[in-house]
């Protein structure tokens, strides 16, 4: 859903900035976590003391072997191993397989655009404004009310509210505008074979390409636009989440995340619900800091914190505010200083779609505004 997000791009251009598309990984230029250079991600870890067992999440996509990644192993034999391990795995017919990456081409682009040094990575107060501004949350609005019949069906069936899907399509890919113009063959090609850093997710995420046009034959493999790191579509998945998780959304016996609205709903709203949705739960809640309280700073996104461990700290929900046990604690640069959020497991399965915490938080202000503009 696949996100992602590292990669440098015009303003004007940021929709398509960076990640994931829908992957942990967040490895797409459909995203917004910073503005560098794709950086591999730490894997989550349990909080030294956490008391509440974490989101319950599906298991790890399959990378490629070292037989296929590792440079040491002549480029030509390594494409032949990619080549026997595709067809082992997912049973591709390895002749069709070849064929498909002799036309592919290395884009050196791409390679130069990953490679770069990550820039610093803009405060909240700057960040913000990107996606929660006049352009993008009337945007929204429009979007919702074309789209409103499908939306409240699949918000129905699933418990995703429906502004948090269009809220996604709104900062990956501006409604739909913006999906990329990278051949997904080119960019998966090139990151796999060229680009050691990140060989064994690229070349996993290529295999699963190929996987996916044999379970979605409709797909042109060879014709598929998208991010420079993959990513296709309104919701910017990467091929393995669409291979996984995407969902027919209106019963024509075929999935098609590039421009079918219904099966984008529906495969956003899954991919929330199997990364743990809480249906009816909060997002997030304006904190108050005690005046005693030290920074506190998680060592990741897992709402494992009782609210009474986080008081215990100094940190309680504002007055008013949505309140459920398990939470975390973001702390962000705003305009008028330090915000203090308590981040509670639905901001967690947002992140799982790109794990920055200022796209997540962003992703959730564009939707309370989208909901706010078109009503109940």
């Amino acid at each position: 859903m696949s996100r992602r997000p590292f990669f440098r791009l015009a303003v004007a251009a940021l929709p398509l900035a960076l990640a994931a598309c829908a992957t942990p990984v967040n490895p797409s230029d459909g995203h917004a976590a910073d503005y560098g250079a794709v950086k591999p991600l730490p894997e989550p870890t349990r909080p030294e003391g956490a008391l509440l067992a974490p989101v319950p999440q599906p298991p790890e996509r399959p990378v490629a072997p070292t037989s296929v990644t590792d440079p040491a192993i002549p480029r030509a034999q390594r494409v032949e191993n990619f080549v026997t391990y595709t067809a082992q795995t997912y049973g591709v017919d390895p002749a069709h397989v070849r064929s498909v990456l002799a036309q592919a081409t290395v884009q050196q682009p791409i390679l130069n655009a990953i490679s770069r040094p990550a820039e610093a990575v803009r405060p909240w107060r700057d960040y913000r404004p990107i996606f929660i501004n006049d352009a993008r949350i009337n945007g929204g609005v429009a979007f919702y009310r074309e789209n409103r019949t499908a939306l409240d069906r699949v918000a129905a069936q699933t418990g995703v509210p429906a502004e948090y899907i269009v809220a996604i399509i709104g900062v990956e890919t501006s409604y739909g505008r913006i999906t990329g113009t990278w051949k997904v063959i080119d960019a998966l090609y090139t990151l796999a074979f060229d680009y050691a850093p990140r060989a064994p997710f690229f070349a996993g995420e290529l295999a699963q390409l190929f996987a996916l046009e044999k379970a979605e034959p409709q797909l042109d493999i060879l014709g598929l636009k998208g991010s420079y790191a993959g990513a296709m579509g309104m919701g910017q998945f990467m091929p393995s989440s669409y291979r996984l998780w995407a969902k027919d959304g209106d019963g024509d016996s075929r999935r098609d995340l590039l421009t079918h609205k219904p099966d984008v709903f529906a495969s956003i709203a899954n991919y929330f619900v199997v990364h743990g949705w809480d249906r009816g739960g909060p997002v997030v809640a304006r904190a108050q800091r005690a005046a005693s309280a030290a920074d506190f700073k998680p060592e990741n996104w897992e709402p494992v914190y009782p609210l009474s461990a986080l008081a215990a700290r100094g940190y309680t929900p504002a007055p008013g505010e949505p309140t459920v046990e398990g939470a975390t604690l973001l702390s962000l640069d705003g305009e008028g200083g330090k915000e203090h959020w308590l981040a509670y497991r639905n901001f967690y399965v947002i992140t799982r779609y790109n794990r920055s915490p200022m796209y997540s938080l962003s992703v959730h202000q564009l939707a309370q505004a989208i909901r706010a503009g078109v009503g109940p």
